[in-house]
């Protein structure tokens, strides 16, 4: 028989003082009440009531035992109502995994936003360039920009994000500005080491075009490619998200906009949907929400 129910009819035998009692407590029958105190007292070795026609008293061993039962079933209560509350409202640390490209005030007002709607979450992000393994090194989820998400894995598409084709004005006036796809071969290019953006392909007015890229350098931290851009290295392919205001403002110019690169999705990822926690599932929603649905790009 299954040892915390025998446990849980133990209790309720030795305050109710009668087997009768306790079995009308828990709704089961007599004989069944019987059988549970038989089966502890068989497992245990040691009988644990006194039983006559008129009268049960725990014995010596018993009284033990049920004080013990009793601090054990109240902490295993007071875990179970624990979570409940944090079935109802999500809380504790939410570790989230996300490229370094995230790292910008588009995004970091999502992460304010949630966190003033959900003000007992801490987030514990963490922005790397990298597919971390989320059993093995203990994060509740990811957030992955990439055309091909891992089919061990559970994915929930949220937005796509452009990449830009962007120059400097000072590079730009000391080489030929590129006025067709083929022409960015003569430049130097900054490029990420941490995905192969050797030969990339564009499509546009004239049709579609692979190109291969002359790195000048290559870096696995996004904000230096940007800030290798904007110092005159040399042109970069660049996350929307971390380009656009500096397009707006006329920092960088876009190049060839009439030409569109890639746009790989971003994906949430995680590992379970059976015993997804709230937490987990009211970030996701939200970032659902805020960035848009499938193929909409965020704005």
């Amino acid at each position: 028989m299954d040892r915390l129910t025998s446990i849980r009819v133990f209790r309720e035998v030795a305050e109710a003082g009668s087997f009768v009692k306790a079995a009308e407590r828990l709704n089961i029958s007599t004989a069944m009440t019987s059988k549970h105190i038989a089966s502890l007292e068989r497992e245990l070795h040691v009988r644990l009531l006194n039983r006559t026609t008129r009268q049960m008293s725990l014995t010596e061993a018993g009284s033990v035992y049920y004080e013990q039962c009793c601090e054990a079933l109240d902490i295993l209560q007071a875990a179970e109502a624990a979570l409940g509350v944090q079935s109802s409202q999500p809380q504790g640390v939410l570790k989230v995994s996300a490229p370094g490209w995230f790292a910008t005030r588009r995004f970091a007002d999502l992460v304010a936003a949630y966190q003033h709607r959900f003000p007992h979450v801490l987030i514990d992000l963490r922005l790397e360039n990298r597919f971390v393994d989320l059993t093995q090194e203990g994060y509740d989820m990811a957030l992955r920009a990439t055309s091909e998400p891992s089919p061990s894995l559970i994915v929930r598409p949220l937005c796509e994000v452009p990449f830009l084709l962007v120059g400097a004005h000072d590079y730009l006036a000391r080489h030929r500005m590129p006025r067709e796809p083929l022409d960015i071969e003569a430049h130097r290019i900054v490029l990420p080491n941490y995905t192969n953006l050797d030969r990339v392909e564009l499509s546009g007015p004239r049709g579609r075009f692979t190109i291969k890229n002359r790195a000048v350098l290559k870096t696995n931290d996004t904000s230096m490619a940007l800030q290798c851009v904007k110092a005159g290295l040399g042109l970069a392919y660049l996350p929307e998200w971390i380009v656009a205001n500096e397009v707006h403002d006329g920092a960088l110019l876009r190049l060839l906009p009439d030409y569109a690169l890639f746009s790989p999705r971003v994906y949430a990822v995680y590992t379970s949907r059976k015993y997804m926690t709230l937490k987990v599932r009211t970030f996701i929603d939200f970032l659902s929400e805020a960035l848009g649905l499938d193929e909409a790009v965020p704005r």
